[in-house]
């Protein structure tokens, strides 16, 4: 019978008159990979939280550790003196140290005036580097690394302060399929050694490949635990959102009124002789992995960068974009796959982010920006895109994953484009908001807005795109349409 790493049962959490944890149990075998399931807000951080003994429960919650009951409430240190180190999605590492410091950080803090041996620290990062198989320079300085390895350094570092459960929040929500594939054979390796780890990412092939069970969490309760032998990425779609999600592909149709013209457009190490012609109405899928050219061409189509040779024509005529500015007053809006760092000022409200590309529109005669227009625009996009917002004067971090996007949208939406670029538009949120956001997209092509989706996932071009480009190498290699190719070879041809 395998032993329980931990067991969490009767927890309930409440702010205020709000509950976001209604009676939850939780159990986590030795040596198991268990996914932890559900839609942004249904309480995920929130049940890590206490059981890290950040946040505490309401009466009546017991946790166990390895067989040991822990305290009435589960504090930070007994957690950790129980192995749980969680590994948050932003990481929380610092970029000037070295790779070393990293990994042994902790051991700094649990002994502060004990001084620091820099020769049995670097000893240490040696061995825990060894310990899980890769290279790793443990004198580099962390912020020249990948993002792939600083999640590396990362999971060295918990394993530095001898973790024996690890939660992993979305760990692969920025990597390349193969730093993906990398990672998870890490997992497998920690696993096989006995350590628990509870992996919550929103990629559900990730989910059922890595995890032998999933909890699924819904508005703040406990939905099931389950197997993941047998089951499918729609009926976990299906009990994370209570929804079917099964979407169609779009419905063939033939475009005519060009929109953009791409000739021969080139930018020396980054992409080389693109030529395509998007159309009004269109859904242009752009894929290929990451590396391949993707974001680069978007970012000259957004007058970020500039391409050395080629011509871009907007609707007939030539367009040269010195700035974003003049892309954006040509009627092209760019949604960057960064929407935490590029697009929203995450400590300003969500009225402010909604009006940020239109300010110059919304002022008075007297030049000065009238308070009512502005919030008279973030009611309309609001209410166009179905967002979930308590009060608009809120900073827009106080909003899930899914609806940020909403209001990235939103600001790009307000300048009224002629093509917008979604560039990655669902990394980091949840199956029922990628879902909504594919829904918005396709009522703006509807409605006759030529679109061009960006995606490494096979999936979301060949079910949301009227056509698609693979990018290999910074070059188009093949121009396919959804209908004549199944997805598992479109996949195959993405990773060739």
């Amino acid at each position: 019978m395998a032993k329980h790493a931990l067991r969490a049962t009767g927890v309930t959490q409440k702010f205020g008159s709000f509950t976001a944890l209604k009676n939850v149990s939780f159990e986590l075998e030795e040596g198991e990979v268990h996914c932890l399931a559900g839609e942004n807000g249904c309480g995920k951080s929130t049940l890590i939280k206490v059981i890290n003994g950040v946040n505490v429960p309401e009466p009546g919650a017991q946790i166990a550790f390895h067989g040991e009951p822990a305290s009435t409430r589960v504090f930070p240190h007994e957690a950790k003196r129980h192995g749980v180190h969680v590994i948050w999605q932003d990481l929380a590492l610092f970029p000037d140290l070295s790779v070393a410091e990293n990994i042994c950080f902790d051991r700094y803090v649990a002994r502060p005036f004990g001084g620091r041996n820099e020769v049995a620290s670097r000893q240490l990062a040696e061995e825990v580097i060894a310990r899980i198989g890769i290279r790793l320079d443990p004198d580099a300085r962390l912020g020249d690394l990948s993002i792939a390895k600083r999640q590396i350094v990362a999971i060295c570092r918990v394993l530095a302060a001898d973790a024996r459960i690890i939660f992993m929040d979305e760990p692969t929500a920025s990597l390349t399929r193969k730093e993906t594939q990398a990672l998870l054979d890490i997992v497998r390796k920690l696993s096989s050694e006995g350590i628990s780890i509870v992996f919550v990412s929103h990629r559900l092939a990730e989910v059922l490949d890595i995890c032998a069970r999933v909890t699924v969490l819904k508005d703040g309760e406990l939905v099931g635990t389950y197997p993941t032998t047998g089951m499918t990425q729609k009926r976990l779609s299906e009990l994370m959102t209570g929804m079917d999600l099964n979407e169609q592909q779009r419905p063939q149709k033939t475009f005519t009124d060009k929109v953009l013209e791409l000739r021969d457009l080139t930018r020396p190490g980054e992409y080389q002789d693109i030529s395509f012609t998007l159309h009004k109405g269109e859904i242009l899928g752009i894929t290929g992995l990451m590396g391949s050219g993707r974001t680069e061409l978007a970012l000259s189509l957004f007058g970020m960068t500039r391409p050395a040779s080629g011509d871009i024509l907007l609707e007939g005529k030539k367009a040269l974009f010195s700035s974003n500015q003049d892309a954006i007053d040509a009627g092209i809006a760019y949604v960057s796959e960064d929407r935490l760092n590029l697009g929203l000022d995450q400590t300003q409200s969500i009225v402010k982010n909604t009006a940020a590309t239109v300010l110059d529109h919304l002022a008075e005669p007297s030049f000065w920006l009238s308070p009512s227009r502005v919030r008279a625009l973030c009611d309309h996009w609001i209410d166009q895109l179905k967002t979930k917002v308590s009060n608009p004067e809120l900073p827009v971090n106080s909003l899930s994953g899914g609806n940020q996007q909403r209001i990235v949208l939103a600001k790009w939406l307000a300048t009224k484009p002629k093509v917008l670029i979604l560039d990655a538009p669902t990394v980091g949120v949840d199956v029922g908001a990628k879902a909504g956001i594919f829904r918005i997209a396709r009522d703006l092509a509807d409605q006759g807005m030529a679109i061009i989706l960006i995606s490494d996932e096979a999936s979301e071009v060949h079910t949301h795109a009227d056509r698609i480009l693979i990018l290999r190498d910074g070059k188009i290699r093949e121009e396919l349409r959804p209908h004549e190719i199944e997805e598992e070879v479109l996949e195959g041809l993405i990773n060739a």
